[in-house]
């Protein structure tokens, strides 16, 4: 007696998705819309302190805070939710750096910070993304180091307290509030955080020097 013959079902595999379609599936998850979303925060602080007093130099100071941190936060909700994609990697970063940027720019108008440190600001953001872009064509990838954190965190306070300026009482939880000069304390964290940017910098490029293919930082 025959065995009875055994029928497998093949599955047909789902239609390859067109760029289009992945780009549009990728822009519209979580992550990426905050980040879109911060991008959108842009001229709204920019305009308050285009028309700048003491009330829209703290609604600048608090839509910028905010961005400051979607920032850890979509971020945070890519990896958990695993959704890091290949527009968010494009996305992420050059939000982070338009809207430093653009906020510097601002605060350069308002006569807040000096010319120069901005150019020390900028030139290093071009050298990395230059060696970065170079690293990859050649297969090598330089990670952030703890130094580049350390700039990041000291420049974003210190542009909002650029944006608040004025003197605001705070309470230190030693009896009386004290005045505080925000325009003093945000010039010197931004002083500050010239030293770890340039000190972040040199990493890179000591590090894009002595990597090969055979030897990446992950």
């Amino acid at each position: 007696m025959s065995s009875p013959a055994l029928v497998v079902a093949q599955q047909t595999p789902p239609p390859k998705k067109t760029r289009r379609e992945r780009l549009r599936d990728e822009l519209l998850n979580a992550p990426n819309l905050m980040t879109l979303g911060r991008l959108a925060l842009i001229p709204i602080f920019l305009a308050l302190l285009a028309y700048e007093n003491r009330r829209n130099s703290f609604l600048a100071a608090s839509v910028y805070s905010v961005a400051a941190i979607s920032d850890w936060l979509d971020g945070w909700l890519a990896r958990v939710s695993d959704k890091v994609t290949t527009l968010g990697k494009f996305l992420d970063p050059l939000a982070d750096k338009v809207i430093v940027l653009s906020a510097l720019v601002m605060l350069v108008r308002l006569g807040r910070v000096p010319v120069w440190v901005v150019v020390i600001i900028v030139a290093r953001e071009f050298l990395i993304s230059g060696l970065r872009t170079i690293a990859v064509s050649e297969g090598l990838v330089i990670s952030a180091s703890q130094g580049g954190k350390w700039k990041t965190s000291l420049q974003l306070t210190g542009i909002i307290c650029l944006m608040l300026h004025y003197h605001f009482p705070i309470d230190y939880l030693f009896g009386q509030p004290l005045m505080t000069d925000f325009q003093a304390v945000g010039s010197m964290l931004l002083y500050f955080s010239l030293i770890p940017a340039i000190a972040s910098a040199i990493e890179y490029v000591r590090a894009f020097y002595t990597l090969d293919t055979g030897e990446q930082r992950s």
